[in-house]
């Protein structure tokens, strides 16, 4: 058994080791991670004839092998399925993130992109995340928030369903996206198997253009971030929110019936009947 350990974060996130160490024992454990932070990075793999990936050796307490990538985590995880870094690997595993992927979040993490990269590729993907102090905002943290925050609640959390998930394998691989509250673990009011909610727990709110001094024509953008909400239970954020940990499974995309489209298939028609 071969675990991939990613991120979005970076390589020297104290969450991906947290999370590392706590795979120990479950299978070989390999970090191969960004070497910068790629936060909102999705399941981009980047403009690879600019990026002219390297990688690196990295030197991770507690962890046998660790890579550094000049890219974002799928591309991380594209080059681990292409032998990159040795034998195939069975899981992947994506985190921990400081700030919550839930809601709209989960389209634009590359904690969750790096899991859905995994599946991509034939293999299960879990992405692991952990609130924060005043929520974050879209998925995202700042340091000043990281003061406190307990990783091993979230890595025992994760341990507990990597573990799990390898003793009863699913029939065909899966994306699972852990929450978890920040809390002592004996504090957590249980787990809850949720739906993706619509919105996070504090959204931005809006951003202008506001003028960059000598510099004419050009804009810095300033973002607005809106007030905290209560979420319903039964979704991801409600379920973080509430102290239970979130755990949702992520759908494949897949097809709708060209109908709802009605308008462009007719176009299409008229263009191109022969």
């Amino acid at each position: 058994m071969r675990i991939l350990v990613t991120n979005d974060d970076g390589i020297d996130s104290e969450g991906l080791h947290c999370l590392a160490r706590a795979m120990h024992g479950l299978g070989d454990v390999v970090i191969v991670a960004p070497d910068s932070e790629y936060s909102g990075a999705s399941a981009a793999l980047g403009a690879l004839q600019k990026l002219q990936p390297e990688v690196h050796r990295v030197n991770v307490d507690g962890v046998a092998e660790a890579w550094a990538v000049t890219g974002p985590p799928a591309l991380c995880v594209m080059f681990s399925r292409l032998g990159v870094f040795g034998d195939p690997f069975d899981l992947v595993v994506s985190g921990i993130n400081p700030g919550a992927n839930v809601g709209r979040s989960v389209y634009h993490s590359g904690t969750v992109g790096a899991a859905l990269t995994a599946r991509l590729g034939g293999i299960s993907g879990v992405a692991v995340s952990q609130a924060v102090r005043d929520l974050g905002v879209e998925g995202q943290a700042w340091d000043e928030m990281l003061e406190g925050q307990l990783w091993e609640t979230a890595a025992t959390v994760a341990r507990a369903a990597v573990t799990g998930l390898l003793a009863v394998a699913p029939p065909r691989p899966l994306v699972l996206n852990i929450n978890v509250p920040n809390l002592p673990l004996e504090e957590l009011r249980g787990w809850r198997a949720t739906t993706l909610g619509m919105i996070p727990p504090r959204a931005m709110a809006s951003a202008a253009l506001d003028p960059k001094p000598g510099h004419p024509g050009s804009f810095r953008v300033r973002m607005n971030w809106g007030e905290a909400v209560s979420l319903p239970a039964e979704t991801d954020g409600g379920a973080v929110e509430r102290g239970e940990v979130s755990f949702t499974v992520l759908s494949t995309l897949g097809e709708l019936d060209p109908a709802l489209a009605a308008g462009s298939t007719a176009a299409l028609d008229e263009l191109l009947a022969r």
